[in-house]
């Protein structure tokens, strides 16, 4: 029996259970504008073709060297933003219970994240930061404005939300997911306060997850990873903690780890996501490649290809959703390889169709994947 099917019995097993799990995610929030690169125009408006791929982009970017160059971008739309949004609005979808702490506008909330903040209970801490999205068939570029991100703090947390509510809604989580720890300059210190003064007077649970995405550490230190990474490792004794990579932040953490570089086949996809697990003493890692996906935890690896289109209707926030279906692949107790099937199908969805699948949506998915071979 293949991969896809195994998952879809599974996922008809049990995704009756999906509406009784609470998320709580936090803490950052972005306001996307995906753009795309203008090549040559035909006329106003959006008459033109785009710049096809990042190394054609990055051409015309060299070619300017010692002279100018004016490079148009166009913008496609404009959309909520951030790793905890996307990943929130893709449980929302799914039908998990999920309330959200961030950067979604202060003092109002930023008409982008109207409808998620009303659906979330949100509780803003400031206001979003802002990316532009230029967005190529091999790949993206982000242009971002992280600054508002710097308010988030403990302080500021507790300031919006009392010590006592805070302690509530993470005591109530099947899922806690702390995400973009690269562009949240004090991500560090404010895990270390929950781990400090307010994980060790939770309640016992059933079930509590924690999910950690870097959000591509390549601007911070070695230093400062290799510090983030040991302080994600202090979660264990409190839930079963995941960190999810994809493959340049796995290499990087690979990297401030001192780990051999893998071959980027299977077998050393696999390997990678091991060694990175035994390195940290955590329950699970996964790293997701575009084309394929791979996790580990203490009883063995699994890899999974997913689906792979060269012309995408978004790119964007892929990788949000990609952790979306592993995490709902977690919360309903699914295998871990069903869990990559859940990602890599959630993910392809996502880029295939621009929005968030439901389990309906998804399940029809894998369906006419598994059909079309």
């Amino acid at each position: 029996m293949d991969h896809q099917t195994r998952t879809l019995q599974e996922l008809q097993t049990h995704r009756s259970k999906i509406t009784t799990k609470n998320a709580l995610l936090g803490f950052d929030g972005f306001v996307d504008t995906i753009m795309h690169a203008v090549d040559c125009r035909t006329g106003p408006g959006a008459q033109f073709d785009r710049i096809p791929r990042i190394e054609d982009f990055g051409n015309r970017i060299l070619a300017a060297a010692g002279k100018s160059t004016n490079v148009e971008l166009y913008p496609i739309m404009e959309k909520l933003g951030g790793n905890g949004p996307i990943l929130g609005a893709a449980l929302l979808a799914a039908g998990v219970k999920t309330r959200y702490i961030g950067a979604l506008g202060k003092p109002a909330i930023h008409p982008v994240f109207a409808d998620f903040a009303q659906k979330t209970e949100a509780i803003s801490i400031c206001e979003p930061a802002t990316t532009n999205a230029v967005e190529f068939e091999d790949g993206k570029i982000m242009l971002s404005n992280p600054s508002s991100l710097d308010e988030i703090t403990m302080e500021e947390i507790t300031g919006a939300v009392s010590e006592g509510v805070l302690l509530d809604l993470l005591s109530r989580a099947d899922l806690i997911s702390l995400v973009n720890w690269t562009q949240t300059p004090h991500m560090t210190e404010l895990l270390s306060d929950l781990l400090d003064r307010i994980l060790p007077i939770l309640p016992p649970r059933d079930q509590r997850i924690f999910f950690f995405d870097l959000a591509d550490p390549a601007k911070r230190s070695i230093g400062d990873l290799q510090t983030a990474l040991r302080t994600i490792s202090r979660f264990h004794p409190f839930g079963s903690v995941t960190l999810g990579l994809n493959l340049a932040e796995a290499m990087q953490v690979a990297g401030a780890l001192d780990l051999p570089e893998p071959k980027e086949d299977p077998d050393g996809l696999k390997s990678l996501a091991s060694r990175i697990r035994q390195s940290l003493q955590i329950g699970t890692v996964v790293v997701h490649p575009t084309k394929s996906a791979a996790c580990a935890t203490r009883d063995d690896s699994w890899w999974v290809p997913g689906p792979w289109t060269t012309k995408p209707k978004i790119t964007t926030g892929a990788g949000d959703h990609f952790n979306a279906g592993f995490v709902i692949g977690q919360l309903l107790k699914l295998s871990p390889e069903a869990c990559l099937t859940m990602g890599v199908h959630y993910s392809g969805y996502y880029v295939f169709n621009a929005k968030s699948p439901g389990l309906n949506d998804v399940d029809g998915f894998i369906r006419e994947c598994h059909n079309s071979g």
